[in-house]
């Protein structure tokens, strides 16, 4: 039996008020994923396959490689947000921060390297 009010119990484990705007988000960035994957799998069905010419000369067009861009600045935040209720809904105290703090920064290092091999193609096909 304890002591404890039931607000006193509830304190601190009530709502954050988080969580509409992070549900707003992750649906924002589904909704802007469809666009932009319909658009990447067009592109892959249409393009002429078997040459790194034929793929460094069509990351090179400025528009292919702002979109590659947003894919994979979108991809990335979309799946951040998605593991990061699974890691708040599964793991718990020090090793759920720590988790967390992980697969962000994990998340923030691909979707780096992810630009940065878009940039690097479209700036080095025309050499």
């Amino acid at each position: 039996m304890s002591l404890q009010s039931p607000l006193a119990k509830a304190l601190g484990h009530g709502s954050s008020k988080a969580g509409p705007e992070h549900w707003l988000v992750q649906r924002s960035t589904a909704i802007a994923l469809a666009p932009l994957g319909l658009w990447f799998i067009y592109a892959m069905v249409t393009l002429e396959h078997g040459s790194y010419e034929i793929v460094t000369a069509w990351v090179a067009e400025p528009m292919n490689a702002i979109l590659l861009i947003l894919l994979v600045m979108v991809y990335a935040y979309h799946s951040m947000l998605g593991l990061q209720v699974i890691i708040e809904d599964y793991v718990r105290g020090g090793l759920g921060y720590l988790t967390l703090l992980a697969c962000q920064f994990i998340h923030l290092m691909l979707a780096t390297a992810g630009i940065y091999a878009v940039i690097v193609t479209a700036l080095g096909a025309g050499q």
